[in-house]
């Protein structure tokens, strides 16, 4: 599984699958859904075709969501050069429960891998 630094797992992500998508008709549907999602969850203005493609916060393929690319939970795990947050000391911190709040499944598999350690 690819998991993002926050949990967030690549595979289920609509805008990482919209990335995929091949037929350009439902990619640009996918985008509308998309968009509208992160309006009424995050308070953005976005418009189907900001959503742009992304193949994970971890890829180095130069695609990358705006809004990852900005992500404070990113650059967090970036500069403290870990794999994702499950290993950072201040493990739950308050940017990464506020992401929880939108992401339960995220906290589930930080905590798995936090109970391997």
């Amino acid at each position: 599984m690819n998991l993002a630094y926050c949990g967030l797992a690549c595979e289920t992500c609509l805008i990482h699958t919209a990335t995929l998508e091949k037929d350009l008709e439902r990619r640009h549907a996918m985008r509308v859904t998309i968009a509208r999602q992160c309006n009424k969850l995050y308070g953005t203005s976005l418009r189907p075709d900001d959503i742009n493609d992304c193949d994970g916060c971890k890829a180095h393929t130069g695609k990358l969501f705006s809004g990852c690319a900005n992500c404070e939970i990113r650059k967090c795990a970036i500069g403290k050069n870990f794999e994702n947050c499950a290993w950072c000391s201040d493990y739950a911190c308050d940017i990464l429960e506020k992401h929880f709040l939108l992401d339960p499944d995220a906290k589930k598999r930080l905590d798995e891998i936090r109970m391997q350690k």
